[in-house]
């Protein structure tokens, strides 16, 4: 089983994140993890902490000679901001932010100041993530898996995404937008209207969407709740701070239709000497029942404007008791883009994790012949018996 921990506080001196279950034989690079670490920090709309942090990996453990060994692999990475806070009194934090985790945290937990949950709760934390994600890319892409993602909307501008789209190549051409939408028409109108929320003291929310292409069928499972890649892939993308809703393909806009209008057809297709199955489209996501179908994989999600706003919100002070507005914490005008490059991370540990159940093997040499053998959709790994049976069961 693969499986990441991660620790350190926004305002901490580092954030270390530990990642067990990989297997030996991955080529890690630390350049290529700072790469994706610096994609998590560009947006327009990021705030000042941005332009305090370079965020650079250190590799600890589970790496050696450039690759992984099989042990769990560590990594480090350095708070800059840490240093203007070390020597300094932290003055109480009392009232609670509408959005924010502060009120929920004391109340859980007993704080006597409200700082003391929001440090761990901050977005910080997913730059550990985007470490941890990388490392998972790097495996996916022995296999030719690939994972990118796209924005689809901000505050009200949004994108249509034909039902054809070459999502991988949406998610490429994204790279140049400083919102990371692929449209630049919308991309412009996106940047305009975080501007107007910045010059109002306010913030903005918005969607996205992750692929991962070349994925084989029959990853994950529908004979357990917790082995559907459907609610493992919900789960993963909905515990980025900030994600409100997250679907599969497009389950909200089928939710409106009748279900012929929605089932991907199934249709048989000549490839080369053998024949193989394939839909005709993709509204299901690349999954069906839990389980990979050979599509891409399609997971969006929503985010709620960021909590922390310029312009104050009503609350209450825990000491007073009194009404009063919040106080402003430096912060995102809007971090739809960046979270886009965290969701990436998840959907790639999702996906390794379950590539690993599947193939098994302590090395990437191991796990490279068995997905050479694995079954598709070809009517060649399709045997039917054909024949009447009966269930035998027991009468109770």
């Amino acid at each position: 089983m693969l499986r990441f921990l991660t620790a350190g506080e926004s305002h901490g001196p580092e954030l270390t994140v530990i990642v067990e279950g990989l297997p030996a034989g991955i080529p890690v690079a630390a350049s290529e993890i700072n790469a994706q670490l610096a994609r998590r920090q560009r947006s327009e709309g990021s705030g000042g902490r941005m332009t305090i942090e370079r965020d650079r990996v250190r590799i600890t453990g589970g790496v050696m000679a450039g690759h992984t060994t099989g042990a769990p692999v560590a990594m480090v990475i350095i708070n800059k901001d840490f240093a203007a806070w070390k020597d300094r009194d932290i003055p109480p934090m009392t009232i609670p932010r509408p959005g924010h985790v502060d009120l929920n945290a004391a109340v859980k937990y007993g704080y006597r100041d409200l700082r003391l949950g929001l440090e761990r709760a901050s977005a910080r934390e997913t730059a550990a993530r985007v470490a941890m994600g990388t490392l998972c890319k790097m495996l996916l892409a022995r296999f030719g898996i690939e994972v990118g993602s796209y924005v689809l909307s901000i505050g009200p501008e949004a994108i249509n995404i034909p039902g054809d789209a070459d999502h991988l190549e949406l998610s490429v051409r994204a790279e140049q937008s400083p919102v990371r939408c692929p449209d630049e028409e919308a991309s412009a109108r996106m940047v305009e209207v975080i501007t107007q929320a910045a010059a109002a003291g306010d913030t903005l929310g918005g969607t996205f969407q992750c692929v991962a292409a070349n994925v084989p069928p029959g990853l994950g499972s529908h004979v357990h709740w917790d082995r559907r890649l459907s609610a493992r892939l919900m789960a993963a993308v909905g515990s980025i701070p900030a994600i409100k809703g997250v679907q599969i393909g497009s389950a909200f806009e089928n939710a409106a239709q009748c279900g012929t209008a929605v089932h991907d057809e199934i249709i048989p297709a000549a490839n080369g000497s053998a024949v193989r199955l394939r839909r005709t489209s993709n509204r299901t996501g690349g999954i069906e029942g839990g389980i990979t179908n050979g599509e891409p994989v399609l997971v969006s999600a929503a985010m709620k404007p960021i909590s922390t706003t310029l312009r104050g919100i009503r609350t209450t002070d825990l000491v007073t008791g009194e009404q009063v507005s919040t106080t402003y914490e430096r912060s995102d005008i809007c971090a739809v883009p960046r979270a886009a490059v965290v969701a990436e991370a998840m959907v790639a540990f999702v996906l390794a994790d379950a590539l690993i159940e599947k193939l098994g093997g302590d090395s990437v040499g191991e796990m490279i012949p068995r997905f050479t053998r694995l079954r598709s959709a070809r009517f060649d790994d399709l045997p039917m018996d054909n024949v009447p049976w009966r269930f035998g069961f027991d009468e109770p």
